[in-house]
């Protein structure tokens, strides 16, 4: 095998390592993104509720349905989740 061969196998390899690195990394960007989505959806969840429960109803309900759906969308996409570690930080 020449020399040229040689640094031509590493390079691929190198190439490969950094593939594999960034999928690694754009893998947990995406984690991220969708515990901070929950975050804020259970944010705005809890204070849909506590609007509700202030006026009695109207369209703050409206809201609860949609929040609701948008975490059940987010948990069928991401996987299973509970308010308590949904928080937590990676």
């Amino acid at each position: 095998m020449g020399l040229m061969d040689k640094v031509k196998a590493q390079a691929t390899q190198v190439a490969q390592k950094a593939q594999d690195a960034a999928q690694v990394g754009q893998s947990k960007v995406e984690g991220v993104q969708a515990k901070r989505k929950t975050e804020v959806l259970l944010h705005d969840l809890g204070a849909a509720v506590w609007a509700q429960h202030k006026s009695g109803g109207g369209e703050s309900s409206a809201d609860v349905d949609r929040i609701l759906g948008e975490l059940s969308a987010l948990e069928a996409s991401e996987g299973p989740f509970t308010p308590d570690t949904a928080g937590e930080n990676p």
